[in-house]
């Protein structure tokens, strides 16, 4: 089942800095099945756990694919510490996936056969903006919750210009109510 449009413009509710991960495989050797099935899979799994577990700081994420061999899910994170949590912490199945792989690549049993990467970016608030028309909330919109556009300003860098009060609070020697 797809999600209803939301009609007209509607921008991205987000506030504060953004934590965009981009994860994904390539599969190298299409006959190494037994190679990528498993890595695929783990893949899976972690997103499963990291929905039943909201505390873990994953916002949202989108699955896509550039080809049949290259997939990718591009994640929202509360914050880059949540991340970081997430990937070392001892009882996620993250870390379990990864001693196992640690020690096929030891051992030169994945050589490739499936590439694995990531891409890690600490956004700024006002260094992203977002607009979508007539569409279900997507990518950051679904992460966070979606505004009507004019919330934010109808140009984009009105949007880039706005400010949450609360980032505006944590900025030092900046008062409430007082504008710098």
């Amino acid at each position: 089942m797809s999600a209803k449009p939301t009609p007209g413009f509607t921008t991205a509710a987000a506030t504060g800095d953004t934590v965009v991960l981009l994860i994904g495989m390539r599969i190298n050797r299409f006959w190494a099945v037994h190679h990528w099935v498993p890595v695929m899979a783990a893949m899976f799994r972690m997103l499963h756990d990291l929905a039943k577990e909201p505390a873990r700081g994953l916002r949202g994420r989108t699955l896509l694919t550039a080809s049949p061999r290259t997939y990718c899910v591009v994640q929202y994170w509360e914050s880059k510490e949540k991340l970081y949590g997430y990937a070392a912490a001892p009882d996620a199945f993250h870390h379990k996936v990864w001693g196992i792989a640690n020690r096929k690549i030891a051992a030169g049993k994945l050589r490739q056969n499936v590439g694995l990467w990531h891409e890690t970016y600490i956004v700024p608030e006002g260094s992203y903006e977002a607009i979508y028309f007539d569409m279900p909330p997507a990518g950051l919109a679904a992460a966070t919750g979606s505004l009507p556009l004019e919330s934010r300003g109808r140009r984009a860098a009105d949007r880039l210009a706005h400010r949450s009060r609360k980032a505006d609070g944590e900025k030092e020697g900046v008062e409430e109510g007082v504008e710098a």
